[in-house]
């Protein structure tokens, strides 16, 4: 039986080359996003679709009972906001509803998915729970200011899954947050190095070596582990 992946937010960007490739490496995919019939791109992939809107927390148990606890494998929280851009991100104008917004997208959703997915987790044989987070959030790495909204969202993200991780480890889940490098993306912007390929690549390389659960681990696309 082929393994199984659900990706979030696989209609573009990181997401929909989630899906490709795994799809090529003979994976059996569920892929999510939160209006199907306008995800061309995703629905021409041999996916199976489901939609689920991040921002609707309340409605992932009833979206966990139409899995009908079939295993899942490995669980790939991507789905993510920027937020409001310009202004919006920087002293003094920070926007605070779309900070809110951000947090509960970036942070509190994927937090929330994998709590409700944790029986699905639990019947396959050696699963692993992937947040997509950022350098931007890393305590060592940013030296930067401004961005407040996203680079504290996805601290926050950290930040659980470090809580996350101490707590499905005894439970035989693997718990990691990768930083899949600038990409080209909607979000990365044009100016960006890395393709989407490139990055999607590398991160299904180190998903593939990460050992047996061990504790909170924060990683580059290609391996190299970030700080905190």
């Amino acid at each position: 039986m082929a393994l199984h992946v659900l990706v979030t937010g696989g209609n573009r960007g990181l997401g929909l080359e989630l899906v490709r490739q795994y799809l090529e490496a003979g994976w059996s995919v569920t892929a999510t996003c939160r209006s199907p019939h306008e995800s061309d791109a995703l629905k021409a992939l041999d996916a199976r679709v489901e939609q689920l809107d991040m921002r609707e927390t309340s409605s992932f148990p009833r979206f966990a009972e139409r899995l009908a606890g079939a295993p899942i494998d490995l669980l790939v929280n991507n789905a993510g906001v920027y937020g409001a851009r310009g202004p919006a991100q920087v002293l003094p104008t920070l926007d605070v509803p779309s900070w809110l917004d951000t947090v509960l997208v970036n942070a509190i959703a994927p937090i929330k998915l994998t709590e409700a997915l944790l029986p699905n987790l639990q019947n396959a044989a050696a699963p692993k729970a992937i947040f997509i987070s950022t350098d931007m959030a890393s305590f060592s790495v940013d030296t930067g200011g401004g961005e407040y909204i996203y680079r504290s969202s996805k601290a926050a993200l950290n930040s659980a899954v470090r809580l996350l991780a101490m707590d499905l480890v005894p439970k035989g889940i693997t718990v990691a947050a990768l930083h899949p490098g600038w990409v080209h993306t909607d979000m990365g912007g044009p100016n960006a190095p890395l393709s989407p390929r490139t990055s999607v690549e590398g991160m299904r390389a180190v998903i593939d070596r990460l050992a047996s659960p061990s504790g909170p681990s924060f990683l580059n696309y290609d391996g190299r582990p970030i700080g905190w």
